[in-house]
């Protein structure tokens, strides 16, 4: 009993100590892990692109090589475009922008005197210009830092960009023989049930960048005309651009998207002010009810408090990048949890609970059949 002791006690010593090296070995290979992240979900968004190409008859390899290369003519043709007046709007609006602090200030003291309030030294002690664009500058730089911290700087940040997006087009091109060799380490019926599992983890989350992506497009292009419209056209193409980019992030990428707009327009007068607002109401409605049930759909599948942790989570570990790729890794996740645990335990139960219906409908019949025995 003693040596048998000795023998678990030995292997939960081992055990410990690989999970340590474990953990150490992912920690180095942090930076890696994170392109893998990426790689996946960008093969994830690719993979329908790539299967309708070889529906048509095209090899495998071919449809990939077409569908990122016009995924980067596209990027670049739409760079060239619109982003020097891009880059020159964010200039200008980067330079405006304590003069715009000082009058969302101005604005806010006036309110408060309206209503009645005269002690004015905690707004100007907030609405203090240099200390709130240094906080500004510094809360950007720390999500910069957390999304390139992980890739050793800018440079190495688009370099393990272009490394995933070749690992994805390996992934995409060699998907069968990458899967059957995966699947392949696990132990039956295992193997059998998470290679099933490739095809809704992949359509959940291609599902949701293409759905997320595409909305995002939709509302930079609507904000841009909307602004334009509303007298401020100087910066309106800056406006939505950021205002799309920060779409992409759920639940607080619309509040930060607006806020930019909502400062600018200030000065243009209170009802220039309020036009804006009902612009970015009437677009965070429309998207809420009516493009993502219709783009993205119930491709996450996720309740929305676990989204916004995933949200949270991604951005306080990876920054910006977090905030993208952590939630459809989430809702691929998900489809584990329901096809290999939830679903299979519902099963389960309702065959229990038909089970004992079945035997209390017997044993019910046999009580009848005894009593009518009993009282003849």
């Amino acid at each position: 009993m003693s040596e048998k002791r000795q023998v678990i006690s030995l292997l939960n010593l081992l055990l410990i100590i690989a999970t340590f090296f474990l953990v150490v070995l992912l920690w180095q290979l942090r930076s890696l892990l994170l392109t893998l992240m990426i790689a996946v979900v960008l093969a994830a968004a690719i993979a329908p692109i790539v299967d309708a190409a070889q529906r048509l008859r095209l090899p495998r390899w071919l449809g990939v090589i077409l569908a990122y290369m016009g995924l980067i003519a596209s990027l670049v043709g739409l760079g060239l475009i619109i982003g020097p007046s891009v880059a020159d709007q964010i200039q200008r609006l980067g330079s405006r922008l304590p003069v715009y602090l000082d009058n969302l200030r101005m604005a806010l003291e006036n309110l408060a005197v309206r209503m009645g309030i005269y002690q004015l030294e905690s707004i100007d002690q907030f609405f203090d210009i240099q200390a709130l664009t240094n906080w500004l500058i510094r809360s950007s730089q720390q999500l910069l830092v957390r999304s390139f911290g992980l890739t050793r700087g800018i440079v190495g940040g688009v370099v393990n960009l272009i490394l995933a997006l070749v690992i994805s087009a390996y992934m995409v091109a060699g998907s069968e023989n990458l899967i059957k060799g995966l699947v392949a380490l696990f132990p039956k019926p295992w193997d059998e049930r998470l290679a099933a599992q490739v095809v809704p983890i992949s359509r959940r989350m291609g599902g949701y960048i293409q759905g997320r992506v595409l909305v995002s497009a939709i509302l930079a292009f609507a904000i841009t005309l909307g602004l334009g419209i509303l007298g401020l056209s100087e910066f309106a193409l800056a406006l939505g651009v950021i205002a799309g980019f920060t779409n992409l992030i759920p639940f607080v990428g619309p509040i930060l998207g607006a806020i930019p707009a909502l400062i600018v327009a200030i000065p243009q007068g209170g009802l220039t002010f309020l036009w804006v607002l009902l612009l970015f109401v009437i677009i965070q409605n429309l998207e809420s009810y009516v493009l993502d049930p219709l783009l993205v759909g119930s491709s996450v599948r996720v309740h929305p408090l676990y989204q916004l942790l995933a949200v949270l989570g991604g951005t306080q570990v990876l920054g910006i990048i977090g905030a993208v790729i952590v939630p459809p890794w989430i809702a691929g996740l998900a489809v584990l949890l329901e096809n290999l645990y939830l679903r299979p335990k519902l099963i389960a139960e309702q065959k229990d609970n038909l089970s004992e219906a079945v035997i209390c409908s017997d044993n019910q019949q046999l009580s009848d059949g005894a009593s009518k025995l009993s009282g003849k």
